[in-house]
């Protein structure tokens, strides 16, 4: 069992990140691996709480206390057992979950220091995998069943291993030209190394998944044909229709990008699959719009890129640095200051204010954007933006990126040939069996709930296969973590 004086005996504490003038260098993750004694103390810090809280913050349900105490007693390979009970990929979520399964941990009650959950999940697997304890799995025999999973993120790949492991045949399609989703191009390597898929990808393939790349389903493969060779689709192609500034004027300027734009240029550049990148922060004045974790990749990518100087604005006051109880009560997920490792390699930080306009330099290039203080209140739902009179100034800008958010899914054939619609979310609407409104086509991940966390993805992957299993006829049940319907433990205001 635990030791319940664990949290007394040890401090919260974290691996030292390498050092802002080497890591900006180069690509390379940020965190090393953690040495042993740390890991072990910081996971004796689990305590015998009772109800253990963090269970409820993770939609995955992962068994934290159980492998927090195998690896406190030094039991690496019955701690990767326990977590790829609930978890296909916790070399994924260790590395980009923001946690909020620490937010539910009974220690931060009144302000206290949560385990470091988060961590001690990724150093099991990158132990694991040290120890060549990640190992193809032996599957049933085949059940003459065939499924595409159209999609290669976290969701879509979740789904395929869940049901390969039950005896059916799986195909993924994926439209890029190497497997991942957002993983691959959308997340810099100094967050996610990209060998880190691709070890998993040998395990997918061992255990007998199928890999389409360079395939665009509705263009180059239509749904009536998938249909046709296939006895159930899982839609799991993300939400990466950016939002964006229509109204704003200067948007139509050259230099004004979405994010995901700048990060998949440079994910390409990194990767050795283009030679240079079309928008490059090399010697520029850049400005990220939005406060969250896309805009944190974009810093920490004009930092590498050698940028003049960078201002990341966010629309909203600066958050408190602890929990607010009555706005936020534990265990809830709380509006607090997030700040990334791309933060301490430098720019500013410019809290409250908006864009006002995108400014011309003559020639059809921005230069600046001129941004205003504001006041944000909500009433019915609806946001509401007051300027603060005479606080308006220009920043020096000629890289514009918005990293303002995500409106769902894209508009494409597959959906119109498939009969499935957008919702006012831009999402995909299920019934309780993950369908998508056509019979056999089943639907999980950013593409259903609108872009979410990873642990999200990953749970409604699992969920998904396990509703298409029972569709298909398949015997036994598969892991189900999270319903159709199922909502996180707080819903950010925001």
């Amino acid at each position: 069992m635990p030791d319940p004086n664990g949290f007394l005996r040890y401090d919260r504490k974290l691996p030292a990140r390498r050092p802002v003038p080497v890591r900006i260098s180069d690509w390379r993750e940020v965190y090393p691996s953690a040495d042993e004694p740390l890991i072990r103390a910081q996971a004796t810090r689990c305590m015998d709480c009772g109800i253990p809280f963090c269970h409820d913050g993770c939609p995955l349900g992962n068994r934290i206390p159980d492998w927090n105490d195998l690896v406190r007693t030094g039991n690496w390979a019955t701690a990767i057992e326990s977590l790829h009970a609930t978890n296909n990929f916790p070399e994924f979520t260790g590395r980009l979950c923001p946690a909020p399964c620490e937010a539910a941990c009974v220690l931060g009650i009144a302000g206290g220091a949560p385990v470091t959950i988060k961590q001690v999940e990724v150093e099991i697997v990158n132990r694991a995998f040290d120890l060549d304890l990640v190992t193809p799995h032996e599957v049933p025999g085949p059940s003459g069943r065939r499924v595409a999973v159209v999609g290669s993120g976290p969701a879509g790949l979740a789904a395929a291993q869940q049901l390969v492991r039950a005896g059916h045949a799986v195909t993924v399609y994926e439209r890029d030209d190497a497997i991942g989703g957002l993983l691959r191009y959308g997340i810099p390597d100094f967050k996610l190394e990209k060998e880190h898929i691709d070890r998993r990808l040998a395990q997918l393939t061992a255990e007998g998944v199928q890999f389409r790349t360079g395939v665009n389903v509705g263009v180059d493969v239509t749904a009536e044909q998938l249909r046709a060779e296939h006895d159930a689709v899982l839609l799991a192609c993300g939400a990466l229709a950016g939002r964006d500034t229509p109204e704003t004027p200067g948007r139509p300027l050259r230099g004004v990008h979405q994010a995901m734009e700048h990060l998949v240029a440079s994910n390409r550049l990194v990767s050795g699959r283009e030679s240079s990148t079309p928008i490059d922060a090399a010697g520029r004045h850049v400005v990220i719009i939005g406060g969250g974790d896309t805009a944190a990749d974009c810093l920490g990518v004009a930092h590498r890129q050698g940028a003049a100087g960078v201002h990341q604005l966010d629309l909203y006051p600066r958050p408190p640095h602890e929990r607010d109880e009555a706005r936020d009560p534990w265990p809830t997920w709380p509006w607090i200051l997030r700040e990334y490792p791309a933060h301490e390699e430098g720019g500013e930080r410019v809290f409250a204010v908006a864009v006002q306009e995108f400014v011309d330099d003559g020639t059809g290039q921005v230069r600046a954007v001129r941004i205003a203080e504001v006041t944000v209140e909500k009433r019915n739902g609806q946001r509401f933006l007051t300027v603060v009179p005479g606080s308006e100034r220009e920043l020096p800008a000629d890289l514009v990126l918005l990293a303002i958010g995500f409106e769902g899914t894209e508009e494409q054939l597959l959906l119109d040939q498939l009969g499935v619609v957008r919702n006012r979310r831009g999402a995909i609407d299920s019934d309780a069996e993950w369908q998508a409104g056509t019979p056999g086509v089943f639907v999980a991940g950013d593409m259903h709930r609108g872009a979410s966390l990873i642990v999200w993805a990953i749970a409604e992957g699992r969920a998904a296969a396990a509703a298409i299993h029972r569709y298909l006829g398949g015997t036994g049940e598969l892991p189900a973590p999270v319903a159709s319907s199922t909502q996180p433990l707080a819903v950010p205001a925001r």
